[in-house]
């Protein structure tokens, strides 16, 4: 059981990137994604999430518009498209599995983590 993250890299404030999260040991369709992630010296934030089948996806007020999270249950996979990246959304970024039925914000509740993937946000 587990997630492995990757897509993370290097890029300049307003470009993008791509963050794959692949599942796998677990039935991915039956539970609620969300991303995290944490910054140099602050606290682990909460980003994103989205249903089961995706019919419910939220977001950080600070990503609010330039991210989409979105995911393929065929392939296993969930997705974070970056869009107008900023220096602030600098951090690592982790995929993580909720871990009771519904939506969660609470990092408590999610129960399986990836090893994360660094995004740097730099000219």
């Amino acid at each position: 059981v587990q997630l492995v993250e990757s897509g993370g890299g290097l890029a300049p404030p307003g470009g993008s990137l791509r963050l794959s999260c692949a599942a796998s040991g677990f039935t991915f369709s039956d539970y609620t994604m969300s991303w995290a992630r944490q910054a140099p010296g602050k606290g682990l934030e909460w980003v994103s999430g989205i249903f089961s089948f995706g019919t419910k996806v939220d977001y950080a007020d600070s990503v609010k518009g330039r991210f989409t999270i979105s995911r393929d249950n065929a392939k296993n996979t969930l997705f974070l498209q970056m869009n107008s990246l900023k220096p602030e959304d600098t951090a690592l970024y982790f995929c993580a599995r909720v871990s009771r039925e519904g939506f969660s914000y609470n990092s408590a509740e999610f129960d399986l983590w990836g090893q994360g993937t660094q995004v740097t946000v730099s000219s």
